[in-house]
């Protein structure tokens, strides 16, 4: 190759080879410079975590009071820790206030902030209002407390203002000042009273899940059957009910309450069972029961109370995918019917049952179309689906076309409250954001009053519900809102710059779409109705059947099962599978086949009802195949009624002629008064074994010939029997002549002769009675299946 090389030239010379080198290096060392650059990069950044910005989490416990005056202290504890590699010296907590912010918008991206950024946070009050840590080990905590007159927070006027609690330190490998860690909340002020303060209506939701099932006990009672025990841990001291009851009495709130759950509670107060896998075992939680329903009624009387339709049911999910299943919005409707008895009759108080809630006030014309289609005139949405645009909040409510009022909740007010509220630091950061949130809506307009409507979610946690609770305690002194009830708010006076039209289809969360109850989800409940229809019509006593399933298929419909679908299928099945068995309780019995021999006959079929209640109102049809070879009735089938008491069965004959000898499939088949089929039909073979004229003939002349046996066998006993008495009465004759003198002619005559047509002491017998003819069976027929071999009466 060398030489190669040198014949073509193209062997670099000494010098050559020296530049080449000379700009290879020249090339490499912003490459290794650069690779040197990458590798070092993350060791920086892990430094600068180990150390810098960050390093150190503060958490704020407390503040208090949420929301001051000039006059007040303003107390705030927490907790340091050092999430760092390094220890932090020369440590100091201080407080920051901010300037005063001027838009809900600006709350928003305070709170959305990170890390500490210089210039956009404010300066520290300093000393005398700081705490020192001279010392924070890595991966310890200590807590703080700063106590600060709120005269010395430097509040010009009245407004939502930043406060930040940092903490300011150095590490071994940063000796100097910097800010390790910081929290950001809100301070609202507000030192008098506003001129028009804003008028807030909270909604207070009382809703669970679907607890009862449609079964119910066999006695008199009817027991509830529950599908497990959960609600009682939600009723007791400590669980989420009890605390939204316990919490609730005490605030100016709009009680929201599901039936469904009052009736669920209702029902846990008596005898209940509750399933536990195969079996049922009784449940002991009746007085955690009736505490809480006593608590409830105390805590709502003099309130305003709104019931939602019964078990709560899904409006978006029957708009979008259920309003096309025949059947499914009448379900809304006797929900709507059930809701404002089911409240008077537990809690006594009469409620409103004219409003609408969609999950997360989520409208679309859809929505509202079937929310208002029950009758209810007002449809509960939220600001963050009904969109205004406008520098300002305006009033909740608003007119729609067809003379539905949307009341348009505050988004950010009704979201407040979400997450996990467990952490006091959560809690605190949720209340003084709730309470910026209200001033900072009041501030936008002072001069005008506006009504806004709160609604948190539909199941708060307890952390949830005593955050809620804080934060409307913080509104209690009044300065800037004033209660109000949510039926006033409906009909307060609308913002005319408020947008009224409602969103269209596409503007429909795709997440909230996404949980919605699917087409074949109500579909099933079709089912389940349209066999529950069947079913009532044929019973004395439908009222013991028919509510306990309504009600349930309510349940299939609940919102509660967003997020849940396989919880919901299994649900709607076990609900379809015991109506089914209750359906099968009345059912027709199994015959084998029967043989018909001669032109005509009745054939039974058995119809059994183990319910425990009568039926009426069915109709048994038994259909021939063959209407040539045997007819029923002279036709091809046959319809008899039929009514069955409770436990009993009933045998139903039908009358059938044949015409030809063969086979002849037999239908027998339940129908309702309607003409709807009733279970499943069932079939058997009658064989037909025609006798025929010859037949009949021999038959006939066989028993002539035994008849006339039989008079000459009777004839020839009564010449003998004649024979044998006049024998006898010659004998006697003689006897008396022998002992007595002889009379003149008196000894060739007997003195009587017995007829030979009668017998002594029994009278004359008649020719067709013979003396081995049996008594007649009139003894009733068993209603028992039929065995093999079976001939039918004939």
């Amino acid at each position: 190759m060398a030489e190669a090389a040198a014949i073509q030239g193209t062997v670099p010379s000494p010098a050559r080879r020296w530049l080449r080198r000379a700009a290879s290096f020249a090339v490499a060392v912003p490459l290794l410079t650069g690779l040197l650059q990458g590798v070092s990069a993350p060791t920086a950044e892990a430094a600068e975590k180990a150390s810098g910005p960050g390093s150190v989490e503060v958490s704020l416990d407390t503040l208090t009071p949420s929301a001051p005056v000039e006059s007040d202290t303003l107390t705030i504890t927490g907790t340091v820790t050092n999430e760092g590699k390094q220890a932090v010296t020369n440590a100091t907590v201080d407080l920051r206030v901010g300037p005063r912010m001027t838009s809900r918008s600006e709350i928003e991206d305070v709170a959305a902030r990170g890390a500490y950024r210089e210039g956009r946070d404010p300066a520290p009050l300093g000393k005398p209002y700081s705490v020192a840590i001279p010392r924070l080990g890595a991966g310890l905590s200590k807590d703080f407390t700063l106590t600060v007159p709120v005269a010395k927070l430097g509040l010009d006027d009245a407004g939502v203002y930043q406060l930040g609690i940092s903490l300011t330190g150095q590490s071994a490998s940063q000796s100097y000042d910097r800010v390790l860690g910081i929290e950001r909340t809100f301070l609202p002020y507000e030192p008098e009273d506003a001129e028009k303060k804003t008028q807030l209506s909270y909604l207070w939701p009382l809703i669970s899940t679907a607890h009862v099932s449609a079964e119910t006990g066999a006695n008199l009672q009817q027991t509830p059957v529950f599908e497990n025990d959960d609600l009682a841990a939600e009723l007791a001291p400590g669980g989420r009910l009890h605390e939204m009851v316990a919490l609730g009495k005490d605030l100016p709130v709009t009680w929201v309450i599901d039936p469904d759950l009052l009736a669920s509670v209702d029902a846990m107060t008596g005898p209940y069972v509750v399933k536990n896998g195969t079996t049922e075992v009784p449940g002991r939680n009746q007085a955690v029961a009736e505490r809480w329903l006593d608590a409830l009624e105390k805590a709502v009387q003099g309130r305003k109370v709104v019931a939602l339709p019964f078990a709560d049911p899904d409006l978006a999910s029957l708009a979008h995918h259920g309003k096309e299943v025949p059947g499914s919005l009448s379900h809304l409707q006797q929900a709507t019917a059930l809701a404002g008895s089911t409240v008077e009759t537990v809690l006594h108080v009469k409620p409103s049952t004219d409003f609408s809630w969609p999950v997360d006030g989520a409208v679309d014309p859809s929505v509202m179309a079937v929310a208002t289609s029950a009758g209810a005139r007002n449809v509960i949405a939220r600001s963050d689906s009904f969109r205004d645009d406008l520098s300002y909040t305006p009033t909740s409510a608003r007119p729609i076309a067809g003379g539905t009022t949307a009341i348009v909740s505050d988004a950010l007010l009704s979201t407040a409250f979400q997450g996990d509220l467990i952490r006091a630091e959560n809690s605190t950061l949720a209340v003084q954001a709730f309470l910026a949130q209200s001033l900072a809506t009041t501030l936008e307009m002072p001069e005008k009053q506006r009504s806004i409507v709160v609604a948190p979610q539909r199941m708060p946690t307890s952390a949830q519900a005593h955050s809620m609770a804080a934060g409307l305690k913080g509104l209690s002194a009044g300065r800037w809102t004033q209660p109000q009830d949510l039926q006033a708010a409906a009909v307060a006076q609308p913002d005319p710059d408020a947008s009224q039209r409602v969103p269209n289809n596409r503007a429909y969360p795709r997440k909230l779409r996404a949980q919605e109850l699917s087409t074949a989800a109500f579909q099933a409940m079709k089912e389940t109705s349209d066999e529950l229809d069947d079913f009532k019509v044929i019973l004395t006593a439908p009222d013991r059947v028919v509510p306990p399933f309504t009600n349930a298929i309510s349940r299939e419909m609940s919102t509660s099962w967003r997020g849940e679908a396989p919880s919901a299928a299994l649900y709607r099945n076990e609900v379809l599978v015991y109506l089914r068995s209750l359906t099968q309780e009345v059912q027709l019995i199994e015959k084998s086949d029967l043989t018909l021999s001669g032109r005509s006959a009745t054939i039974p079929v058995t119809v059994q009802n183990k319910l425990l209640q009568g039926v009426d109102h069915l109709v048994l049809r038994l259909s021939s195949a063959n209407k040539t070879r045997l007819q029923l009735d002279g036709e091809a089938f046959a319809e008899l009624p039929v009514k069955i008491n409770g436990g009993h069965s009933q045998s139903v004959k039908f009358p059938a002629s044949a015409n030809a000898n063969g086979p002849v499939t037999m239908t027998a088949q339940l129908y309702t008064e309607d003409g709807t089929p009733y279970g499943a039909p069932m079939r058997f073979t009658v064989k037909v074994s025609e006798i025929t004229p010859t037949v009949m003939l021999v038959i006939a002349g066989g028993v002539l010939l035994l008849v006339l046996a039989g008079i000459r066998m009777y004839s020839q006993r009564k010449r003998a029997a004649a024979r044998n008495a006049e024998s006898e009465a010659e004998a006697e004759a003689a006897d008396e002549a022998a002992e007595a003198e002889p009379d003149t002619g008196a000894g060739n005559t007997p003195e009587a002769g017995g007829d030979p047509g009668t017998t002594a002491g029994n009278g004359p017998r008649t020719e067709s009675e013979q003396p081995s003819d049996p008594t007649p069976d009139t003894g009733s027929e068993s209603g028992d299946p039929s065995g093999p071999g079976e001939k039918v009466d004939r």
